[in-house]
């Protein structure tokens, strides 16, 4: 589990083909002394899970499920990505819920700058539609943020500075693929309203699930 707030920004050194999948070589910047092989690490919001280290690099393994899924597919030598190891039960939750499994790939169509800040507008698959509500969270990249308007199938976020400096974001240009993840608690929602539709009584059973 993650919480979006990004860790540092590493970059992509090598891809070694292995089969349909392949091996992520990531270098980011200084040794990590208390890594332990078989950790997961969020890298761009794709859970991933660690394979070996040396000093700076780290290795993973990407299945062909990963890169056909997530714009870890994409990705070439020299690409720059956003890292966050694992939630430990003692970290404060300064995002929200990240799971790490990505939901779907959405395409920027507009970087916008206003004074200091960012409006960043990204398309998506108006299948999706339903899990995004105004307000609420998204994670793009793996960066927690908050929806400030949705159209259709177009969002728009507001980002701070802080945020589009320290992330992979300041790297990104009009076309580039992003990784989305949308609120799990909709999708848990999503999930029981979908198992009372199917049991007959929605009606008597959503008033019972909400107390009233």
């Amino acid at each position: 589990m993650f919480t979006g707030i990004i860790e540092r920004v590493g970059q992509i050194v090598d891809r070694i083909q292995k089969g349909r999948g392949f091996e992520l070589l990531i270098d980011v910047g200084e040794k990590i002394d208390d890594l332990k092989i078989g950790e997961s690490i969020a890298v761009d919001g794709a859970c991933l899970t660690l394979t070996k280290f040396s000093e700076s690099i780290l290795y993973f393994d990407v299945s062909p499920e990963t890169v056909r899924k997530t714009v870890i597919g994409y990705y070439k030598k020299g690409d720059f990505v956003n890292i966050e190891r694992a939630l430990r039960l003692q970290d404060r939750l300064g995002g929200h819920i990240v799971l790490g499994h990505v939901d779907t790939i959405g395409t920027v169509i507009g970087i916008t700058k206003e004074t200091e800040f960012f409006w960043l507008s990204i398309k998506y698959p108006i299948t999706f539609s339903k899990y995004v509500a105004l307000k609420g969270s998204i994670a793009v990249n793996g960066i927690s943020l908050t929806v400030a308007e949705k159209e259709g199938e177009v969002i728009k976020i507001s980002v701070i500075p802080h945020t589009y400096n320290v992330t992979s974001l300041k790297y990104k240009k009009i076309g580039d693929p992003v990784n989305l993840e949308f609120d799990i608690i909709a999708r848990y929602i999503e999930s029981i309203v979908s198992s009372y539709k199917m049991d007959g009584d929605f009606e008597k059973k959503l008033r019972e699930f909400l107390g009233g």
